[in-house]
């Protein structure tokens, strides 16, 4: 048994209470020259690392450090870097610019892997509650690399040339665990 059959046991063995038409795409389903990360990751390639916001202590328990724990290699107690199928970059320790040099590193770390494709997905936009406009700066510079694959609407703020357009994307209400700094 290799390495991605143990994945797909495991979420074979997953309970999915879904209806059949509402089974989430994934990246393994999703073009080589997929422009932004997808909605929802549900399968990855051999070559694909799941971007995700993590905790400093690595307790993967909700959110997008959830799928990565369950789906795709996440190691529980490590809240940062390359583990399976995922990077983490923590997100629950403070302002935007206690998360600015762990994005800082996972940019370099990923100029350093050509050959694998980083689908990152909105960290620090659900449980750390960060809004799209706090976050998708701290990625412009990935924008520039070919393996690093960002969400739709980070990619709407880096580009943007209309600050009055991003409207949408400010603080949302914040619906996950309070941040307390």
């Amino acid at each position: 048994m290799g390495l991605f059959d143990i994945f797909r046991a495991k979420k074979d063995n997953s309970t999915d209470h879904r209806p059949a038409d509402k089974k989430l795409s994934g990246v393994g389903d999703t073009p080589l020259n997929a422009s932004y990360t997808p909605e929802a990751i549900t399968t990855l390639g051999p070559n694909d690392i799941f971007v995700f916001g993590s905790n400093l202590a690595g307790r993967h328990g909700g959110g997008a450090a959830r799928i990565a724990y369950d789906r795709f290699g996440a190691v529980w107690g490590e809240g940062e870097g390359l583990q399976g199928h995922t990077y983490a970059i923590p997100t629950m320790q403070g302002g935007v610019d206690t998360v600015r040099p762990y994005v800082d590193r996972f940019i370099e770390f990923a100029k350093r892997q050509p050959l694998l494709t980083f689908y990152v997905t909105k960290i620090g936009c659900g449980i750390a509650g960060f809004s799209i406009l706090e976050m998708a700066p701290l990625f412009r510079a990935a924008r520039e690399l070919h393996n690093v694959i960002l969400p739709r609407e980070f990619v709407d703020v880096i580009e943007s040339e209309d600050p009055s357009a991003l409207a949408q994307y400010a603080r949302k209400p914040h619906r996950g665990i309070p941040r307390r700094f």
